[in-house]
């Protein structure tokens, strides 16, 4: 298993830099294009949300590890903030707990459609940790 560790600070110029890092780790399963683009979408939206939701100022910390495993990449996306009071309503989509900020509600649900598996888990007033995963393309078959 091929593994990395990334730890930003959750400020929204970070949010970039995550999704490039984790597509330079993702490129050596070889995945398409489109495959890449799901992945760097999913992972802009778990970081988007840490940035707006989980710390009230850019003193916050994010924290991403990601594991390639066979064709396989897991990602996992921590915080320490505020974490969220109901995650059942969190994943609804167009919920947003900051309306006034005009967004669409929709990150939990981009990354479900983009992600074969998406797990949460949240302790209000101690923070939140998104696991994604996606399997790339097919096991490449030997014709022995």
């Amino acid at each position: 298993m091929n593994y990395m560790m990334l730890e930003v600070p959750a400020r929204s110029e970070n949010e970039s830099f995550v999704r490039v890092v984790i597509a330079a780790f993702a490129a050596r399963l070889d995945p398409t294009l489109e495959e890449l683009n799901e992945v760097k979408t999913a992972v802009s939206e778990a970081v988007t949300n840490s940035i707006l939701h989980a710390y009230e100022d850019d003193r916050g910390v994010i924290k991403i590890n990601a594991f390639l495993n066979d064709r396989q990449l897991t990602i996992e996306i921590y915080d320490t903030g505020k974490g969220i009071e109901d995650i059942a309503k969190a994943r609804e989509p167009l919920f947003t707990s900051k309306p006034e900020l005009e967004r669409s509600g929709m990150g939990f649900t981009i990354m479900e459609n983009f992600m074969d598996e998406v797990k949460i888990e949240s302790i209000p007033g101690k923070g939140t940790a998104i696991k994604m995963s996606k399997s790339f393309g097919r096991a490449v078959k030997n014709n022995h």
